[in-house]
């Protein structure tokens, strides 16, 4: 039953939530999740059984691995070439959170660590033949009491680094992919406003086109809030995008946004936003990592309609991925309740509470159940990017999990 699943705290954007005197200090505050570094390889490209493929078949299939037709006879079993490009977006991600400050105590908490031109070149463990184009930043959009503004840094950050459009540029990687690709990645929540919009649990419109789709609050807020020294996550990502279109319109191109936890559902709402801001956009897919319900029904046939392509890596186990809210029955086209076994006046309230949700696109489910080195890790460990990575490695097919010659760290 997924009751728990519901976020009971629903913040009014428009006015301050109460705000406990924040007493947090550096040892305790939430650290990002678990990524290689020089000192721990736990997750390493060098580790994994990765095969970039060399030959022409994603050159001549390309629209295919970007799930032109929704991924049919790709996800079960895996196809290799489709696991090479989860995994090689999944790079993407990790870069995205080296790349970021998490030091509590340092002046530059939540910004970027290097500078554009070298994020790529110092965050990631291999070559990619992609040039970032852009840094992207989210603002938190509660209004929180004057006093917040004067704590430490960590406190008063409300714009923080949250990811980085990136193009690729290198011509032997293009021919390889058979178009140049614009990849756009986010990293998961790592401040504390990040998490308060998190809680926003409650559906908002979209932005006002009607048909009745919603997303969660939250996640709009972080996406669509500005402030007087940094504009909206949603202006950088569609000035960026008007400018690659222009550039680069009259070629092959292809949009891939990616993202993990909290990144996912940010990587969903700018697809999205895309797809209906411009006409002439190319092929846009989402590779989704652990990410939460984003939006309604409605929004779920509109992603569809515009032609949006969402691939949701889902780890079975993890918590995250059946938030928030409840999720309609994806069976039909109605907008009933799955909540088996509660009293119809719970449903009522819950539809009345704006709580239900729809899941979207493609899921490609895994278990950590099934790798015996995962097995015996907690929640936090089935959320954690590197998990994700791992599955995606190991995993060949419903009826075959997760291959023995899989390297699990």
């Amino acid at each position: 039953m997924r009751v728990f699943a519901i976020a009971a705290v629903t913040f009014n954007p428009f006015t301050s939530p109460a705000t406990p005197k924040l007493t947090q200090t550096q040892s305790s505050f939430p650290s990002p999740l678990k990524l290689t570094t020089p000192e721990n390889q736990q997750l390493s490209w060098n580790h994994l059984s990765l095969t970039h493929c060399n030959s022409d078949q994603l050159a001549k299939n390309w629209l295919e691995y970007q799930g032109i037709n929704n991924w049919e006879g790709l996800l079960d079993p895996l196809d290799d070439i489709l696991r090479s490009e989860i995994l090689r977006y999944g790079h993407f991600v990790e870069a995205a959170y080296r790349a970021c400050d998490f030091d509590a105590s340092s002046p530059s908490f939540g910004s970027c660590k290097f500078s554009k031109n070298s994020l790529l070149t110092r965050a990631c463990t291999r070559e990619t033949g992609y040039k970032p184009t852009k840094n992207l930043r989210a603002t938190c959009g509660i209004q929180l009491p004057a006093w917040v503004d004067r704590g430490p840094t960590w406190v008063s950050t409300r714009s923080s680094w949250i990811g980085y459009v990136a193009m690729c540029q290198d011509k032997d990687e293009i021919a390889r992919l058979g178009r140049r690709d614009v990849t756009i990645a986010f990293r998961g929540t790592a401040t504390w406003l990040e998490w308060l919009e998190n809680l926003r649990a409650t559906l908002t419109d979209v932005g006002g086109r009607g048909g009745g789709a919603m997303v969660e609050s939250g996640f709009l807020s972080l996406y669509t809030s500005g402030s007087a020294t940094c504009t909206s996550l949603q202006q950088m990502v569609r000035e960026e995008i008007g400018r690659v279109l222009e550039m680069y319109g009259d070629e092959p191109l292809s949009l891939t946004l990616t993202g993990h936890s909290l990144g996912a559902a940010l990587a969903i709402l700018a697809a999205y936003d895309i797809n209906t801001s411009f006409n002439n956009a190319p092929p846009v897919t989402v590779i989704s990592f652990g990410g939460p319900r984003v939006g309604n029904h409605s929004f779920r046939c509109e992603l569809e309609q515009s032609g949006t392509k969402i691939l949701r890596i889902v780890n079975s186990d993890d918590l995250i991925t059946r938030v928030p809210g409840f999720v309609i029955n994806n069976n039909n086209n109605n907008t009933t309740v799955n909540a088996a076994g509660l009293p119809s006046w719970v449903q009522r309230r819950v539809e009345d509470a704006q709580l239900v949700y729809a899941d979207v696109g493609q899921e490609l489910k895994l278990s950590s159940r099934e790798c015996p080195h995962l097995s015996k890790g907690g929640m936090t460990t089935c959320h954690e990017l590197s998990t994700y990575l791992e599955l995606v490695n190991g995993f060949v097919s419903s009826n075959c999990p997760f291959r023995t010659t899989a390297k699990c760290q």
